[in-house]
């Protein structure tokens, strides 16, 4: 079974709670399709995260097709993508070219699908490099990140990324539902929303998010 297969094997087509312009191929219990992940690839996985809508990136999603000034016209890359979430809504909010950027080859498998599913194969790419690693701030107009403080190694690596791309002249804007290593004194919030959640999946069924951008240096 390809990633791709597999990802439709353990997925369903619905649209996203609180961006319902946007439809994902989303699963139902985290620790379920994680178990059915390492079984497929016989080796440890990094959790699913490309299966959930979780609420950082639903966030920024409704952010940018509120706002969507932020990226029509212009190069986007959606950092940590995931599902594609994000990216999908950039591209629907008028986005010239959006990369969807994530290290998880299933994670490219549900991105290429609901670029598929969303009609945006045109305007969104998927791209599986890691660009944590690279000393070159990005080359595109708007980045965005939902989602990427989830511990403290990541939160570290992420904020780095984003603040030198901030420092090159690049719109930041990363989305957060009040994760405990999320970096308060280096970012400046710009919005909050209450995301309604599916499942048991943050243990709530709201969650606050913000959507905030890099502070700048004093």
């Amino acid at each position: 079974m390809s990633a791709t297969e597999f990802v439709l094997a353990h997925t369903r087509l619905a649209p996203v709670p609180f961006v319902p312009e946007v439809r994902l191929h989303l699963a139902q219990d985290a620790i379920d399709l994680w178990e059915h992940t390492e079984t497929h690839t016989g080796e440890s996985q990094p959790p699913p995260f490309w299966a959930f809508a979780w609420a950082g990136g639903q966030a920024v999603a409704r952010h940018i097709l509120d706002f969507p000034d932020i990226v029509r016209g212009k190069a986007v890359l959606d950092l940590a993508s995931g599902s594609g979430l994000v990216a999908v809504a950039a591209a629907l909010a008028g986005a010239r070219h959006v990369i969807a950027n994530d290290i998880d080859p299933y994670a490219i498998a549900a991105i290429e699908l609901n670029i598929r599913a969303n009609a945006v194969h045109g305007t969104v790419a998927s791209n599986g490099d890691d660009l944590l690693t690279g000393p070159a701030s990005p080359d595109v107009d708007v980045l965005l990140a939902g989602d990427v403080f989830y511990s403290r190694e990541m939160s570290g690596r992420m904020l780095t990324f984003l603040e030198r791309a901030a420092a090159h002249g690049t719109d930041v804007l990363a989305g957060d539902p009040g994760r405990a290593y999320l970096p308060h004194s280096r970012l400046t919030v710009i919005a909050g929303y209450d995301v309604p959640m599916v499942g048991a999946l943050e243990n709530a069924d709201t969650k606050r998010a913000t959507v905030l951008r890099p502070s700048s240096p004093d």
